[in-house]
């Protein structure tokens, strides 16, 4: 994978390299324009793996980020190919699709070697002890309304205590069974 990554990004930066320099991009700068296009996507994926660590949702302007820079490796690639007709277009592309391809992919690797604990939501378990400490915090400030037996909605667990979606889950499980005690 990591191979793969490293030749589709050395033919990527090529094309872009190319490009820029057909564009009178004067100097050093030449070299650096491209580093900015897979810069970006580089910069956008690092806050959305920490964003899974952290289990926080997303900033839109990191997938937003991202969406542009992966229409703009692409843009360029196909640019650098048009010369060629159709098939040099496609040709061109390609390294920018593995690249892409094979850093998401690490990705999603990295991202599930970080979170156990949603692993163990998917599954539907929970601890009724409270192991989770935000469970005891979410006890606390919900204590009016899971005496009554009233559970806070996911989303409202998320927005109070700042929580991604697996973790609000967690949490309103554990709530539910003080509800019912």
């Amino acid at each position: 994978m990591v191979g793969v990554a490293a030749v589709a990004a050395v033919a990527s930066y090529d094309h872009a390299y190319a490009l820029v320099r057909g564009r009178d991009e004067a100097g050093w700068t030449e070299g650096l324009v491209p580093l900015t296009v897979d810069g970006l996507i580089y910069a956008s994926s690092m806050v959305m793996l920490d964003s899974a660590r952290r289990k926080v949702p997303v900033p839109p302007l990191a997938r937003w980020l991202l969406g542009l820079g992966i229409a703009a490796t692409l843009a360029a690639n196909v640019a650098h190919g048009l010369g060629h007709g159709p098939s040099g277009a496609v040709v061109t592309a390609w390294p920018a699709v593995a690249l892409l391809g094979s850093y998401e992919l690490l990705m999603m690797i990295v991202r599930s070697a970080q979170a156990p604990a949603d692993t163990e939501a998917k599954s539907g378990t929970f601890s009724a002890a409270g192991d989770d400490p935000l469970e005891a915090l979410a006890a606390e400030e919900s204590a009016g309304e899971v005496a009554v037996r009233r559970v806070p909605s996911v989303r409202t667990i998320r927005t109070r205590l700042h929580v991604g979606q697996p973790r609000a889950q967690r949490v309103r499980a554990y709530l539910t069974v003080l509800s019912n005690m």
